[in-house]
């Protein structure tokens, strides 16, 4: 059996306690950093006329999946993306860098735009996708295109985990698969809640900031950004009830 004796050493790890801890946490973890991602999908894909919503958020994660997976294929390109390239201000940048500061300035300036267009609706040039009409291929491509500036970030925090490349790619199918599952939900939640788009906006912007940050070599945990979303999305959560209960 040539497929079994394939891939009989990239399972070796089973009977490895500290394996499956090693795979439960970096599920854990490639979901919370998909967080951010899903944010951006739901806002973006809400933008799309209604029958195509679905569809472009199936299309753009199942695609965002594949890319994953391709990037892992390729995980000693990706490792060297470390390396530093040049040095400016003492600080040696990488491609890494270079990377997460684009992705960091494209997200900045996508909120920016939509939130200038929320305050503004009058304005229709302002808004995150540029004019009010969004297709569905650009849809897709502006999931793809920030999906790559977070994926190659978890994949280098994969790789400081664990040696195993199947973990690896279990980890990234489980965490894909629960944003597939989560997107149409939130991204329902977003649109018949209003004013959860000002806030989500609002993370955007913040993760677009750290991730400028990061690159520039200040690097902020991702705890107390997740602990700050937390807190402001309990804070709104009471505003809904209590304006429920006004209702």
């Amino acid at each position: 059996m040539p497929i079994i004796d394939f891939l009989a050493p990239h399972f070796a790890w089973i009977d490895s306690p500290t394996a499956w801890v090693a795979l439960l946490t970096l599920v854990v973890l490639e979901i919370v950093l998909g967080i951010d991602n899903l944010i951006f999908i739901s806002i973006l894909t809400n933008k799309l006329p209604e029958h195509q919503r679905a569809r472009a958020r199936r299309l753009g994660i199942g695609a965002a999946l594949l890319m994953r997976l391709a990037l892992l294929a390729t995980i000693s390109f990706i490792v060297q993306l470390t390396n530093p390239l040049f040095t400016l201000f003492d600080h040696p940048f990488s491609w890494r860098d270079i990377i997460l500061i684009a992705g960091g300035l494209f997200l900045v300036w996508k909120a920016t735009k939509e939130i200038h267009h929320t305050v503004d609706p009058t304005d229709h040039k302002d808004t995150m996708v540029g004019t009010l009409q969004l297709s569905l291929g650009g849809a897709i491509f502006q999931i793809l295109l920030l999906d790559l500036v977070f994926s190659i970030d978890s994949i280098i925090t994969a790789v400081g985990m664990t040696d195993e490349i199947a973990i690896m790619y279990i980890a990234v199918i489980a965490a894909v698969t629960v944003m597939l599952i989560a997107a149409a939900p939130l991204a329902n939640f977003i649109a018949k809640n209003p004013t959860i788009v000002m806030l989500a906006l609002g993370f955007l912007l913040m993760i677009g900031t750290t991730l400028i940050a990061d690159g520039m070599g200040f690097h902020v945990p991702k705890g107390y950004i997740y602990a700050a979303m937390g807190f402001s999305a309990l804070v709104e959560g009471l505003n809904m009830l209590a304006r429920r209960k006004k209702r």
